[in-house]
């Protein structure tokens, strides 16, 4: 999702654009995502540079709720509520957190009185919620829409993997710079401090059958205090399926994971039933039931950035908010290769 809308925005800009990767969708870590528009801190993975994120946030919210209007997009605004254990009041960050959101988001409204309209569980001790509208984005739709955006705006599309960015590269490419929107891929492009953070997600029916249609999105965050890896994370997903999760691993690479074999998963769907009993009954789809996926995390921040002394430009290292910044970064990015002085020299390294 990263390097498609990367390329969309250069391509946009005037630039002549060929993207290079391994793999495309539906063989990329973007399909599995929760794909729910968040307010940096988000419930999996943030930037450490808070102003700049939520800079990327707005700018995506406000491209996604342009891109809703387009059934094709496959981007829905819907609303989504957050449930906490203690008053958000009682929390610097989640109360200037909740001051921004109702800047922001669409709809806001902060009541605790959500969580006995949404049906959610009393006995779990919930004591304050809020909602707004956001952005939720099917992503399988999303990215062959994006893949032929890139294509009619007029990008070229390589498969190949590229092992590292060497010298050769902008004779090969005849390109006047290199945009790194490898994710989880720039361990292998020389970038140590990047890591796998596991996640799954459950996908059930959600057509009004089984069970009553969920048609608003429920989060609660991993509070931080405790190693256990689950939170809980209810999303519609298009039309008729929903999304239930999740949980964040880190450095675990194995995807062969799923409700016959591994607790973790099945413990999501029985903290998801818990926390809302309109679940119970749920049918979990046939076809593909549970989908797992590496996060690309990085120990710092996300890395945007022009690499000093180069005509390399990196975005990568959003962890489970790529869907959230996509859009912010991928302009903030193009604004960078737009500084690349077509005269100067343009040698490329190797980290």
């Amino acid at each position: 999702m990263t390097g498609l809308t990367t390329a969309l925005c250069l391509q946009r800009r005037g630039f002549a654009v060929t993207i290079a990767a391994d793999r495309f969708a539906p063989h990329v870590t973007s399909v599995v995502a929760g794909a729910l528009w968040e307010w940096p801190p988000a419930v999996c993975g943030h930037d450490r540079n808070l102003d700049r994120a939520k800079a990327w946030a707005e700018r995506s919210y406000r491209v996604f709720a342009e891109l809703a209007a387009n059934p094709a997009a496959g981007v829905f605004i819907r609303p989504v509520a957050f449930y906490f254990r203690r008053p958000v009041a009682e929390n610097p960050l989640l109360h200037n957190k909740r001051n921004e959101l109702a800047r922001i988001a669409r709809d806001f409204r902060h009541d605790a009185a959500l969580i006995q309209e949404n049906a959610v569980n009393p006995a779990l001790g919930f004591r304050d919620a809020y909602s707004h509208l956001a952005p939720m984005i099917d992503t399988d739709v999303y990215l062959a829409w994006l893949m032929k955006e890139v294509q009619a705006a007029g990008c070229r599309i390589v498969e190949r993997k590229l092992h590292s960015l060497h010298d050769g590269l902008l004779a090969e490419f005849e390109a006047g710079a290199v945009v790194n929107c490898s994710g989880l891929g720039a361990r292998d492009l020389g970038d140590d401090t990047v890591y796998p953070l596991r996640g799954a997600v459950i996908r059930v029916r959600n057509d009004g059958r089984a069970i009553p249609r969920i048609t608003q999105a429920h989060c609660v965050s991993h509070d931080g205090a405790s190693p256990d890896p689950v939170f809980i994370f209810i999303v519609p997903r298009g039309c008729d399926q929903l999304i239930l999760g999740g949980f964040a691993e880190p450095n675990e690479s194995r995807l062969d994971i799923g409700l016959d074999n591994y607790e973790p998963v099945r413990e999501v769907l029985r903290r998801c039933v818990e926390f809302l009993p309109a679940l119970r009954g749920v049918k979990i789809d046939d076809v593909e039931p549970v989908r797992v996926g590496l996060r690309p995390a990085r120990q710092q921040n996300v890395r945007l950035e022009r690499q000093h002394g180069t005509s390399i430009v990196h975005n990568y290292g959003h962890g489970g908010s790529g869907v959230t910044l996509s859009w912010g970064c991928a302009e903030d990015a193009a604004k960078l290769v737009e500084q690349i002085s077509p005269s100067e020299p343009r040698p490329l390294g190797s980290d």
